[in-house]
């Protein structure tokens, strides 16, 4: 009886009990092992990885997304128009991360899946190489002339 009366106590003065609270700090309220993509504050900036990311998107359709709201505001509209054009659900979490190593956008689902490679760099390394290939591909004049690539 003692420990019920000791528990109810501290849940008074202390709150609620969280399971890995820095591991929810870091990933927005989440925890790692519900996060299909993180995208750090820095990788938000680079267009090439937005593209990446609006490529994608679909293939979670029971997913939803977290969005950093120390992000600029310029940025978060353009993420957010991307994960309503895919039709996913998004949040904007209030948070004290601000650091550009820090989670700027997670997609995750509800329920644990567990990906191995959850950084969106690494986890389409393949389509980030491919567009730069295509990038790097230079085009004669009267192909840029004759086609619209």
């Amino acid at each position: 009886m003692t420990d019920e009366v000791q528990k109810h106590l501290d849940k008074g003065m202390y709150g609620t009990p969280s399971v890995n609270p820095d591991e929810q700090r870091k990933f927005l309220g989440t925890f790692r092992e519900r996060v299909y993509i993180q995208i750090t504050i820095q990788q938000m900036r680079q267009e090439k990885l937005k593209k990446i990311l609006d490529t994608h998107l679909t293939d979670y359709s029971d997913a939803s997304v977290l969005i950093n709201g120390n992000v600029s505001q310029t940025l978060q509209t353009s993420y957010i128009q991307s994960v309503m054009k895919a039709k996913l659900k998004f949040t904007v979490v209030d948070t004290d991360l601000q650091d550009d190593e820090e989670s700027g956008l997670l997609v995750v689902s509800d329920e644990a899946v567990n990906e191995d490679t959850i950084d969106i760099a690494e986890k389409f390394a393949n389509d980030i190489s491919q567009s730069s290939q295509n990038d790097n591909e230079k085009k004669g004049f009267w192909r840029s002339l004759f086609h619209n690539d």
